[in-house]
């Protein structure tokens, strides 16, 4: 296996890279491996956050794997094509905060499934890249939506058009990551980050994700109204009766769906 599922705690799911002899290089097998842990995760009531990482000192993913393709005809490409939209189509539709831990280089596909994430904490030796034009491609994991979604058009396409790299600092800077961490901290910090998010509301959390997901494509009215249902979603939950009953009592919140299952 080169995806395996971590759980560090009972409402936090870890999705590791480990495919050291191709720096987790994005094979078919792997891409099948990454959206079948994702689907699964996807439909587990009980996890909260999802952190994806790598096993890996140098690498979060440095994308396609090129050794594999280079035998590959139009028909292979089509048909790993299909599976290329699959699993970052996996990936997008997870319902919970996501938290991508790069340490090393997390270029083409890999840069791609960070991008995927709702946080990115990137360490001190981060590395990102799109550099499929480069190579006679264009990013075809969300790379050209995402991207300008995150920092802007003009600065996606400086990226894009150039395949530059792109340390951590300027990631930080220009909003491609969100956190810095010294050098192999990164998977510390997003254990840390996701305990506390972790910590809130189950019903909220899927409830704000969904409205921030959606409500980023339609004009203010239409995201205002999405914002609503996303409120009556969570407002009317027995979440929110024990959130505020917590709050007044000055004590930890125990949520219902978790305490359903003994947790």
């Amino acid at each position: 296996m080169t995806v395996e599922i971590g759980r560090p705690s009972a409402h936090v799911a870890e999705v590791i890279m480990n495919r050291p002899e191709a720096m987790n290089a994005l094979s078919t097998d792997q891409l099948r491996q990454l959206g079948k842990a994702a689907t699964e995760l996807a439909s587990d009531d009980q996890v909260s956050v999802v952190i994806i990482s790598s096993a890996l000192d140098r690498a979060f993913c440095v994308g396609a794997d090129l050794k594999e393709r280079r035998g590959f005809d139009n028909d292979d490409l089509r048909r790993q094509r299909i599976v290329v939209r699959e699993t970052f189509a996996a990936l997008l539709e997870l319902p919970v905060p996501m938290i991508a831990a790069v340490d090393g280089f997390a270029l083409g596909g890999g840069c791609e499934v960070a991008l995927c994430c709702d946080l990115i904490i990137a360490s001190a030796a981060a590395v990102f890249g799109l550099p499929e034009v480069g190579l006679g491609l264009v990013p075809g994991g969300g790379g050209t939506q995402l991207l300008p979604r995150r920092i802007g058009l003009n600065r996606a396409a400086d990226l894009i058009f150039t395949g530059r790299r792109v340390a951590a600092e300027e990631a930080l800077r220009i909003g491609l990551a969100d956190r810095l961490v010294p050098e192999g901290a990164a998977r510390d910090s997003a254990h840390e980050l996701a305990t506390l998010i972790a910590a809130k509301s189950p019903i909220s959390l899927r409830a704000a994700k969904r409205a921030l997901r959606e409500g980023g494509h339609v004009d203010l009215a239409g995201g205002l109204e999405i914002e609503s249902r996303a409120w009556e979603m969570a407002a009317y939950s027995t979440d929110r009766v024990e959130g505020i009953a917590a709050f007044n009592e000055r004590r930890a919140p125990r949520w219902p769906s978790w305490q359903e299952d003994g947790q």
